[in-house]
Parts: structure tokens; C-alpha cells; sequence
């Protein structure tokens, strides 16, 4: 008999022993999985997970380690928590050592939290405003060319998430955080524009750009500067062109009407 589908957000079953699966595929490595796993937690499922997260979006490390994600010692403890941490490419994680809230005049205990890519409505992270396009390199999001079809349309949405999220340069330059590596299509944001309009943007911890746009969640294509491919060259459904010198430097000339 076939297994019912299961429910949107709701629990794995428990696997061998009662223990709660980690999240990922089976044939990745239990470091994949494990770090997956928190990003999963500390950025959406930490009220299904039983979990008590501050406003700012720090756990209590003690909290989590006791989640039945983790109820083994050997899948993790804090050690292998600041290894994640340490080690993460995209420094997606901030680990901090702070007064217990519920007894404060007690010695400091850990606390963890995502740096953006929260879908919780209640996290309000601390972020620093951005407040002229002149505060930052550049805005860019990477997507895919199918998901360019109806971004061209209705422009970047936020989705389930708080944020849209954009990076300030492009993997080739460096930039580790806010754009996947595997992007097909860039999409450059004018910025100036959008402030001047009453959209706020914001940057993480980990410098990812973040904005909630308009009041629907969306950022109109009215605001894309430009739009190429990884090679640099434009999309042709964009009517925006743009030539790239040989010094990897971009000469945009006026949008056509």
C-alpha cells in the first residue's frame, strides 16, 4: 500500500531508535546534512521544532543540541557547532556567548542564529540601513533562466521569506554570500532608485543585501539597472544593453523607451 504524501511543514517521521531524520539527502555527507538541518531550523522551523527563539533570532545552543534532530551525542555537541559555524562558505551563521535571559545574574550560556534568509514573520533582526546607493559596490540577485520568465514580469519577490536577498558583486569576484554560485542570470539592481522610491534595504551581518521591497514584497523590474548572463552579456528579453571593457568593468548606456 502506498504511504500518504506528507503534509507541507510538518514532522519527518521519526527514523531508527525514534531520532528525527536530519534534513538533506540520504548520500550526502552527515556534515551536509547537519548543517542543512540548522539552516533549516534557525531560518523556518524552529516553532515546529519546540524550539524558543529570541525576537533578534538567537536559539539557546542548549536548546537546540537537546532537539530530537540531535538527540544523539555523536550527531552533535557544541564543539562540532562551532565547527559548522567556523567553517560555513557563506558565513550563514552568527555564535554568540551571552547572559541567560531567564536568569540573568547566572554565568553566560550560548545562543545561535541565522544571519538572514528568515521565512519567521516574528524575527526581527538588527540590520544595518543602507542609505545611499554609495554605501555599496553594487545590488545583484542571481536566478535561473526560467525563473527569469516571470521576473521579467512581476520583478523579485520576497516569497515566503522576510527578505529578498542580493549580493554586492558576483561569485567570479569573490562574493561568497547572497547569490548561488550555479546562477545563470544576473540582475542588477538600481539601488538609488528604489531608496528614492521608499524601499529600504538593508545589509546583513554576513554582507548579504536585504530588502523587503514594495508594500507586496516584490522589486519591480522598474528597478533593474541591468540584466546579463554570466558571461556578461545582456539577456535579450531585457531592454537594457550593456557592454563589458576588458578591464571586467560595465558601460551601461541609456534604457531604451
Amino acid at each position: 500500500m502506498n504511504n500518504p504524501p506528507k503534509q507541507k511543514g510538518s514532522r519527518p517521521t521519526p527514523g531508527p531508535g525514534g531520532r528525527t531524520p536530519l534534513r538533506g539527502h540520504p548520500k550526502e555527507s552527515p556534515q551536509v546534512r547537519l548543517s542543512k538541518t540548522l539552516s533549516w531550523i534557525l531560518r523556518h522551523g524552529a516553532k515546529s521544532e519546540g524550539l524558543s527563539m529570541r525576537p533578534d533570532g538567537y536559539v539557546r545552543v542548549s536548546d537546540l543540541l537537546a532537539s530530537p534532530r540531535f538527540s544523539s551525542p555523536t550527531q552533535l555537541d557544541l564543539a562540532a557547532l562551532q565547527r559548522i559555524v567556523e567553517s560555513d562558505s557563506k558565513q550563514r551563521y552568527m555564535l554568540i556567548k551571552a547572559p541567560n535571559e531567564a536568569a540573568p545574574m547566572a554565568d553566560e550560556v550560548w545562543w545561535i542564529r541565522a544571519n538572514q534568509g528568515h521565512s519567521l514573520k516574528e524575527v526581527k533582526l538588527d540590520l544595518k540601513p543602507i542609505l545611499s546607493a554609495a554605501d555599496i559596490p553594487m545590488a545583484v540577485h542571481g536566478t535561473t533562466k526560467t525563473a527569469w520568465e516571470s521576473i521579467s514580469v512581476q520583478g523579485l519577490s520576497r516569497r515566503t521569506r522576510n527578505h529578498i536577498h542580493l549580493a554586492q558583486g558576483v561569485p567570479e569576484d569573490g562574493v561568497i554570500s547572497g547569490m548561488r554560485k550555479l546562477s545563470q542570470v544576473l540582475i542588477y539592481i538600481d539601488v538609488q532608485k528604489a531608496l528614492d522610491a521608499g524601499i529600504p534595504f538593508f545589509i546583513s551581518e554576513n554582507g548579504v543585501v536585504l530588502t523587503e521591497g514594495d508594500g507586496s514584497g516584490f522589486l519591480s523590474p522598474k528597478y533593474f539597472l541591468r540584466v546579463e548572463d554570466r558571461d556578461g552579456k545582456p539577456i535579450p528579453s531585457w531592454p537594457i544593453s550593456s557592454t563589458r571593457t576588458q578591464s571586467g568593468s560595465v558601460v551601461v548606456p541609456s534604457q531604451v523607451s
